[in-house]
């Protein structure tokens, strides 16, 4: 398989059909994209509108039917052990990964009729092997994005409306080093530590904002206030 830049994982959790068919559409460049779907991912991307070139997993979400359509359109079955040690959602950003992917979208991987799933999903951004790929979580109103390493830097620029949230969130040991500019309350070369909730809730002060860190995994969470329900 050809190295593939933008990969688009789709996942069985809450999938904005909106946003997945417009991250599916072909770029101005001409290039396609390349769809995989997390087992009963493959279902939501088929309902946006999109069909996946890969669906991954030990099909236990998808029914005879479903499987036979995805087969007559030409997505490649790569299916699982039932008794592995992968969920299908880390089985299909290996994949993407092996496709040489340097940006990988995920939609559909939150949801609360199976929380863990959720946490799993959220895990495995901390994950070393996506050291170096732009990787994020897309849905209704909402953006997270990993930045930074185990023992590297991270940076990003957050685009929304004044007022949006933007929250920070540690994965695994303290994030040093973190400073923003941009936003309400700004951090100046400061530690946050796995459990307080010291970046949660921040907002925009105009349409972008900065965000940088020195050293560990954190999570930057974006979320329009437009999308909010008051």
């Amino acid at each position: 398989m050809g190295s593939t830049e933008h990969v688009i994982v789709v996942a069985d959790g809450d999938a904005d059909g909106a946003v997945l068919a417009t991250l599916a559409r072909t770029d101005v460049s001409g290039r396609g994209k390349l769809v995989i779907a997390a087992d009963g991912g493959a279902a939501q991307a088929l309902a946006a509108g999109v069909t996946p070139d890969i669906v991954v997993g030990d099909f236990d979400s998808l029914d005879p039917q479903q499987r036979r359509r995805l087969e007559e359109l030409g997505a490649a079955l790569q299916e699982a052990d039932p008794d592995k040690g992968e969920s299908d959602m880390e089985l299909s950003l290996l994949a993407a990964l092996g496709a040489g992917a340097t940006r990988i979208s995920i939609v559909g991987a939150l949801g609360i009729a199976r929380p863990e799933h959720s946490i799993a999903n959220l895990l495995l951004l901390a994950d070393p092997r996506l050291d170096g790929i732009a990787v994020e979580l897309v849905g209704r109103g909402s953006r997270i994005v990993r930045i930074g390493s185990a023992e590297g830097p991270g940076e990003i620029a957050v685009a929304g409306a004044i007022g949006d949230f933007v929250s920070l969130f540690p994965l695994g040991a303290a994030v040093e080093g973190v400073t923003t500019d941009g936003l309400r309350f700004g951090l100046r070369d400061e530690s946050l530590p796995l459990g307080p909730s010291r970046g949660l809730s921040n907002e925009l002060l105009g349409t972008t904002a900065r965000v940088t860190s020195r050293r560990g995994c954190l999570l930057v969470v974006h979320t329009a206030r437009a999308s909010v329900r008051p």
